[in-house]
């Protein structure tokens, strides 16, 4: 009778994601560790480490990518300026609100800064039309300067 509660539930993963998480969540609350489908369980707590991850190494992308437009955009900086420096802050708001909640994303970050710099600088020359070697090939600064609130780069 377990083993076939077991399967049902390891087929519930498959066929209805969520109702699978309902159901797990039911199984933790009554500390039914036996019904659990560890496998998948397991799988889904290692997966959401990774979605955090991707996430802020996709918002620091971002924040680089307007950080080069605003600094070597020189024909559209003055028009621009302002929308490029409220999306600079609300990329650091979001990364900062990431790294309250888990402070070792950080060292993740540092490790990933080189491929976020150049997938940013990827994104400003396709942005701004401009050829990519308008932007250095190396970071324009360290990671604590690219979240600093008040810092955007040579305006």
């Amino acid at each position: 009778m377990r083993a076939e509660l077991k399967n049902k539930i390891k087929n519930l993963y498959d066929a209805d994601y969520n109702l699978w998480v309902l159901e797990t969540v039911k199984q933790l609350e009554n500390r039914d560790l036996d019904s659990l489908d560890w496998d998948n369980l397991i799988e889904e707590v290692l997966d959401l480490s990774k979605r955090d991850k991707r996430k802020i190494e996709s918002l620091l992308m971002r924040l680089i990518e307007h950080l080069l437009i605003l600094q070597y955009w020189e024909g559209e900086n003055e028009r621009n300026r302002g929308h490029w420096q409220r999306e600079i802050t609300n990329f650091r708001k979001q990364i900062k609100r990431l790294l309250a909640d888990s402070p070792s994303l950080k060292s993740h970050l540092e490790m990933k800064l080189d491929l976020c710099y150049n997938d940013g600088r990827e994104l400003a020359s396709q942005h701004s039309q401009l050829p990519l070697n308008t932007f250095p090939e190396e970071a324009i600064a360290t990671l604590e300067k690219i979240l600093d609130d008040h810092w955007f780069a040579n305006t």
